[in-house]
């Protein structure tokens, strides 16, 4: 009889369910896809459903409920936090404290209520994991590996900001850590806030500004905000921070240093705002390497795993790959507080049922193809029901079909199979194009993604043919390593020395054959396919190299700014419509814009969307 774990992330922000059989991963989901509301930190209510539904069985059913953290540590941290912030402290303390008395500290109780008033049985007494023992469980059970190194480094947990861990079999031993207010995660989210974008969110709006700037104030960083220590810890200086009292990122002082207020939020961007960025991300690239190293000196072990938050800079990710520190590099695609939901449940059902993946071969991740899934059956009623256009194509039609009017440079969104869980789109939820349209970048981030103009775009590419178009060292199957594009398709400008300019005013040069996806610096963040990972995805691919030569497409999440990724075929439906998407392909199903019937809403969805 198949025994059941849920894990159980909520409350604070990424909120997700995660379900796991017999040591295996079943289903996983964030709450923000069901909701549309984006980072929602409610209780992760419909994706517990939907693994739930999936798995066909009731809450009676479970063996256990793990939540990500444990509330009491937490709000030691949160109160000790605020104590030491003295009187400045009081306001944001007086306004978070109610909520902590009435039931944060007694959040178990609140998940169990929470679970009884869905109807769908009586789930087991919550227990609560750690946060960065979850975080840990995430990068190492799921991991191609029998044994590694296993880094955690976010904001904060409990007390902890960073973790190394030995991972041994089943087994997850902590073997050193730093604690609040010590975190790198806390440094780049002060940057992130100082540059004007928001904290949890807008983090990889500054890993792309980065290359477009030099890093002028590294040493400064080095000197006044953070101390470097040859065993790979570090301290902040908090003169100059003021998030350990609840209102601001950064103080005065901060200011005064960098020798400006705060960026005002969608106001311009200057040039200093591209350095300040690029020296916070050489300084993390310096202190994640230095945490490689202190990890593999106290395992042994040359094969690292990792989570948190700051794994999903993709940009520190392929240093670290290059580095020769280590010799393997896993990072759990959903690394962030949502990936806690999975490795708090893999913890509890990996002691009892271990590992069954590495018998197979690969990781334990499916692909990250964890969410829901909709039949061409299903897409077709809803097609119907609203009178849309559609043709419909046997698999061996559809990808030729596909590729056909993506040679001719429509922009595509690809719907296919199961969502991805994690924040990357890995062709399930896609919006793709051709990457050597010049003008593909600007098209769309202009009129599909309506977002800054300085994002870059991600390729996706054929796993065999990554090694001609980039500088990987490995796959790169969850799109969470940067790498430069090979030297056979810089442009000339790109070759010299020198090469072409990085500033703002640099967006919209071709600086390789592929220009919708090489960054300012010639880099690129890479997506690598084969048929294990994402067999309609990686067909699409092959049928694309076969009509044009070119095995790269890219590849974007399917929303706009400030929307979830889309979950059902009516989110992806509207989004289509509301945009400069040419062509819609739901499952085996085709739509073309000019084909469809008037669309109109009651009212601006502009509005609707909050930016991020």
């Amino acid at each position: 009889m198949s025994v059941y774990t849920l894990g159980v992330s909520a409350y604070y922000h990424d909120s997700a369910a995660a379900l796991v059989r017999d040591g295996v991963v079943v289903a996983a989901a964030q709450q923000e896809r069901f909701s549309r509301i984006r980072h929602d930190h409610g209780f992760p209510g419909d994706a517990i459903a939907y693994c739930l539904d999936h798995a066909g069985i009731s809450l009676d059913e479970l063996n256990a409920v793990v939540y990500y953290e444990d509330p009491e540590l937490k709000y030691d941290r949160v109160l000790s936090s605020f104590a030491g912030a003295g009187p400045r402290g009081l306001r944001p303390f007086a306004s978070v404290l109610p909520e902590w008395w009435a039931w944060k500290r007694d959040v178990l109780a609140r998940v169990d209520a929470e679970l009884l008033a869905l109807g769908r049985g009586t789930a087991p007494r919550a227990t609560a994991s750690q946060h960065h023992r979850s975080h840990a469980a995430s990068a190492f059970f799921p991991s191609p590996y029998e044994n590694a190194a296993v880094l955690t480094v976010d904001g904060v947990g409990e007390w902890q900001t960073t973790t190394i861990w030995h991972g041994r079999g089943t087994s997850l031993e902590l073997v050193n850590s730093l604690s609040y207010p010590h975190s790198v995660g806390m440094l780049y989210s002060a940057f992130t806030y100082y540059c004007g974008f928001k904290v949890d969110s807008g983090e990889y709006k500054l890993m792309g500004l980065a290359p477009y700037g030099e890093p002028k104030y590294a040493d400064l960083i080095r000197r006044e905000l953070v101390h470097l220590r040859p065993d790979g810890s570090f301290t902040l200086n908090m003169r100059y921070f003021a998030f350990h009292q609840g209102s601001r990122m950064v103080g005065r002082a901060f200011e005064k240093l960098f020798g400006a207020p705060v960026r005002d939020p969608e106001s311009e961007l200057e040039q200093r705002h591209c350095d300040l960025a690029a020296s916070v991300q050489a300084v993390t690239e310096e202190i994640v390497l230095g945490l490689a190293r202190a990890a593999v000196e106290l395992t042994g072990e040359r094969r690292l795993v990792m989570a948190g938050g700051v794994a999903l800079n993709c940009v520190a990710n392929g240093v670290l790959t290059r580095s020769g520190i280590v010799d393997e590099v896993w990072i759990q695609p959903a690394a962030g507080d949502a990936g806690c939901a999975l490795g708090a449940a893999l913890d509890h059902s990996v002691a009892v049922h271990g590992r069954p993946h590495l018998a197979a071969g690969g990781d334990g991740m499916s692909g990250a193809l964890l969410g829901p899934g909709f039949s061409d059956e299903e897409v077709e009623r809803f097609l119907t029901a609203g009178g849309y256009v559609f043709h419909t194509y046997t698999e061996d039609k559809l990808y030729d079909e596909v590729a056909s009017h993506l040679a001719d440079g429509a922009v595509v969104g690809w719907f296919q199979g199961r969502m991805e869980f994690g924040p990357r789109a890995l062709g399930a939820r896609s919006i793709i194009g051709d990457p050597r349209d010049r003008d593909m970048q600007k098209r769309m981030n202009l009129k599909i993604k309506f977002r800054e103009s300085f994002r870059p775009f991600a390729p996706a590419v054929l796993a065999e043919d990554a090694q001609d178009y980039f500088g990987l060292t490995g796959d790169s199957p969850y799109m969470l390593v940067v790498a430069e594009v090979a030297d056979r398709i810089k442009s000339e400008a790109a070759l010299r020395a020198g090469g072409p300019g990085r500033g703002l005013g640099s967006i919209n040069e071709a600086r390789s054959e592929l220009p919708a996806i090489t960054h300012v610096d010639l880099s690129a963040r890479v997506q690598t396919l084969t048929e294990r990972d994402n067999a309609p995805f990686t067909r699409l691919l092959r049928a694309f190299k076969a009509a044009t030569g070119c095995p790269v497409l890219v590849n974007t999440s399917f929303n706009v700014r400030g929307e979830p990724i889309v979950r059902t075929p009516e989110d992806a439906y509207r989004c289509f419509m509301r945009t400069g998407m040419d062509v819609l392909v739901l499952g085996s199903h085709v739509l073309h814009k000019d084909d469809q019937p008037p669309f109109a809403e009651a009212g601006d969805w502009r509005d609707e969307i909050p930016l991020d």
